[in-house]
């Protein structure tokens, strides 16, 4: 028997927008080498037909960590997927600016099949006309994006970078800003200079950093709140921190340093926080390793 490391194994799936008639979705996961693969299944009368796989995407992964692990559909209808640097630590092979690996980015494909190709390039991506860059690349210079959103009202982008041994970041952009952006890892590790060999020039600045020095260790990368039962966390970002589980909110500004950044309550904490979800209806919902699944509902 193989075990996963800490950062392998089945690690997000995404519906596809027609699930209802295609029952179609697309699962990220580590194999038994620790490689990443992006897979389609379909599902009928749910149930999942295992015969169905169709592999979109295979990625080499050079250690055991960093492997990102999000796919995500957009507000555009496109599947997007996030990647680590690759692992380690430092960012040894400087993957994060370099647009020649899908390493260190989120990706923005269409997962429909391009003749023999498994899947569409759109024609918008940002570095489609660009010498020796991988067409599939939607955002760079990203350490570990483990979760990012889209806001379902303004359609805006928000990652959670886990950082190195300092700074943990979270970058929050307009809509569209996305593409092409540099979030600047690894000539940046939040607001500090990193390696000085990567070129620091045009990164986008992260609204948010949490130091280490503050009991942080890995950002846990939320969303924008549009459930209109939870007022007064209505168009906030809500996210935490694995190690310390404080669910925290700051107003969702894009492109604007984040103020009014504060604890949701103190009662409002999870332990060995990894993730959250949003339901169809807007119901924000909070993800534990240890195993139990939070909802958050307004104060009665």
């Amino acid at each position: 028997e193989t075990e996963a490391e800490g950062e392998q194994g089945l690690l997000s799936i995404a519906f596809a927008p027609d699930y209802a008639r295609s029952g179609l979705f697309y699962v990220d996961y580590t194999n038994l080498d620790g490689d990443s693969r992006i897979v389609e299944y379909e599902a009928r009368d749910g149930k999942v037909d295992e015969s169905s796989a169709r592999q979109l995407l295979a990625v080499d992964q050079p250690y055991p960590n960093h492997n990102g692990g999000l796919v995500l559909f957009g507000p555009d209808g496109k599947l997007y997927i996030g990647f680590g640097d690759g692992g380690d630590a430092g960012d040894p092979h400087r993957n994060g600016l370099d647009l020649s690996t899908l390493l260190g980015k989120i990706l923005r494909i269409d997962p429909r099949p391009d003749g023999d190709q498994p899947y569409t390039i759109p024609a918008d991506n940002p570095f489609v006309d660009t010498p020796d860059a991988r067409p599939e690349i939607y955002s760079y210079g990203l350490r570990n994006p483990w979760r990012f959103a889209f806001d379902r009202e303004t359609e805006d982008l928000s990652i959670g970078d886990v950082g190195q041994d300092a700074q943990e970041e979270i970058d929050l952009v307009a809509r569209g800003e996305g593409s092409g952006a540099n979030f600047g890892w690894s000539a940046w590790e939040g607001s500090a200079r990193f390696n000085h060999d990567q070129d620091p020039d045009d990164a986008v600045p992260p609204v948010l950093t949490a130091l280490h020095s503050d009991g942080n260790c890995s950002i846990t990368g939320g969303l924008t709140v549009r459930d209109p039962d939870l007022e007064t966390l209505y168009g906030r970002y809500i996210y935490g921190d694995l190690c310390i589980g404080e669910l925290r909110s700051f107003p969702a500004r894009p492109d604007r340093p984040a103020t009014d950044d504060v604890a949701i309550g103190p009662e409002a904490r999870v332990e060995q926080l990894a993730s959250f979800g949003e339901s169809v209806d807007g119901t924000v919902y909070a993800i534990s390793l240890t195993g139990p699944v939070y909802r958050l509902d307004p104060a009665r």
